[in-house]
């Protein structure tokens, strides 16, 4: 019996309580000073409409509408990256802004995670099944997962892991010397409002989004390979899923730092598909209809921006920014007809990579654009040579910056991409 150890980027926001102006010493002599975090959390009445992908450089507090100040221009300059206060080093990013937009992730969309540190988490391995129970408050979880190790794999020589729910191609990655891992993710929080499961036997009565309880549903069967499995190599993570499953395999990436690449397949809306641009592919899955279909995917207040979908402070591009330098690989069937392929390929993929190459990170970010539709298992062997390239270091002639058939990206969706700050 253990507490697990955990790289939980989400223990750093705390609660929505008002901080002010603060001093963080930076690597050399002087100190970073943060934007202070708005308290109450601005409204979307509060938060200026923006037709294209807010600038992430620019801090939540100098976005309010309280800046403005009687200018005319306020709006056009928040969205040209003309906004006052923008982030202007790494250092600023990574002390500053990268947790400010963690925790307003989790004001906006996911709900706030819960504190780990309350957790404690027990494993036991019986063969390939691992048997997990978390306990906080009390109260008890219990889930299983599966675990698939490839020829070779000893603790001598531990291999890397993708974990996974909903099912992927295992035979390609087990016979490049990947190992799976795979748990019931019904069996943690189904995928309804109905409150049962093993995230909700602990946490039941917050405000917390399904994709959320997914995630922990990641980061817990992580602790238990961590716990029981040496044949695993615990710097050496991936996490994947498809659909609403990529949607919870990309928060689960946002949320831990232990995961070493985020693979969210064909996620849409609530993932990597945007929440302006959502008509370029596909239905037109957007906040209306994704959260009247299914709103418990996501926290409360994402349903009070609803009709209001461009007051957001963000978008999808934001949430890819924020795992930055860790690798991040996003898959997209051009013949996906349910999610806006297109709208994620040539515009949030291209604004994301803007703030992985200012980070000195633009290799760690990656899309494949396949011919196919939605969650085609294809889709796994697309992107297997860049898993190789991150897990193994091995090289690849394949463009994982290429759009295919989609051409070019859309720079009018991301007007301050021409300000980027000098990389210091």
């Amino acid at each position: 019996m253990r507490i697990a150890s955990y790289g939980l980027l989400a223990a750093a926001v705390g609660s929505a309580a008002a901080l002010p102006l603060e001093s963080r010493q930076a690597s050399g002599n002087g100190t970073i000073q943060c934007a202070p975090i708005p308290s109450p959390p601005p409204t979307w009445q509060q938060l200026p409409q923006q037709s294209s992908l807010p600038d992430p450089f620019l801090p939540l507090r100098y976005t309010t509408t309280d800046n403005a100040g009687g200018s005319s221009t306020f709006a056009r300059d928040v969205m040209t990256g003309k906004g006052k206060n923008r982030v202007q080093t790494r250092e600023e990013w990574y002390q500053c802004r990268q947790p400010e937009i963690v925790r307003m992730l989790q004001e906006y969309q996911y709900g706030y995670y819960p504190d780990h540190s309350q957790e404690k988490v027990e494993a036991t391995r019986s063969g390939n099944t691992l048997n997990i129970a978390v306990t906080a408050g009390g109260k008890t979880g219990r889930f299983r997962a599966t675990i698939t190790l490839p020829s070779g794999a000893s603790a001598a020589k531990p291999a890397p892991v993708v974990i996974n729910i909903g099912g992927m191609q295992n035979q390609p990655y087990l016979g490049a010397g990947i190992a799976i891992a795979q748990f019931d993710y019904t069996s943690v929080a189904p995928d309804s409002n109905s409150k049962s499961g093993a995230f909700w036997s602990i946490y039941n009565g917050q405000d917390i989004g399904v994709l959320t309880a997914w995630a922990w549903g990641f980061h817990r069967t992580l602790d238990a390979i961590n716990m029981t499995v040496p044949e695993i190599d615990s710097n050496r993570v991936g996490v994947t899923g498809c659909s609403r499953l990529g949607k919870a395999a990309l928060a689960a990436g946002l949320f831990d730092s232990r995961i070493t690449l985020t693979m969210p397949m064909s996620s849409g809306v609530q993932g990597l598909g945007p929440y302006r641009y959502y008509t370029m592919s596909g239905q037109g899955e957007n906040l209306e209809n994704s959260k009247s279909g299914a709103g418990w995917w996501s926290n409360s207040k994402l349903g009070t921006f609803v009709n209001h979908a461009e007051n957001l402070p963000y978008d999808a591009h934001t949430i890819a920014a924020a795992i930055a330098p860790r690798a991040l690989v996003i898959d997209q069937g051009t013949g996906d007809q349910f999610v806006n392929s297109k709208g994620t390929a040539t515009v949030i993929y291209p604004a994301a990579k803007l703030v992985y190459d200012w980070l000195g990170a633009g290799d760690r970010i990656a899309i494949s654009v396949r011919s196919g539709g939605h969650c085609d298992m294809s889709g796994f062997t697309s992107i297997l040579p860049y898993v190789q390239k991150i897990f193994f270091g091995t090289p690849t002639t394949k463009d994982y910056n290429s759009l295919g058939t989609y051409g070019s990206p859309v720079t009018t969706a991301f007007p301050w991409g021409t300000a980027v700050p000098k990389a210091t």
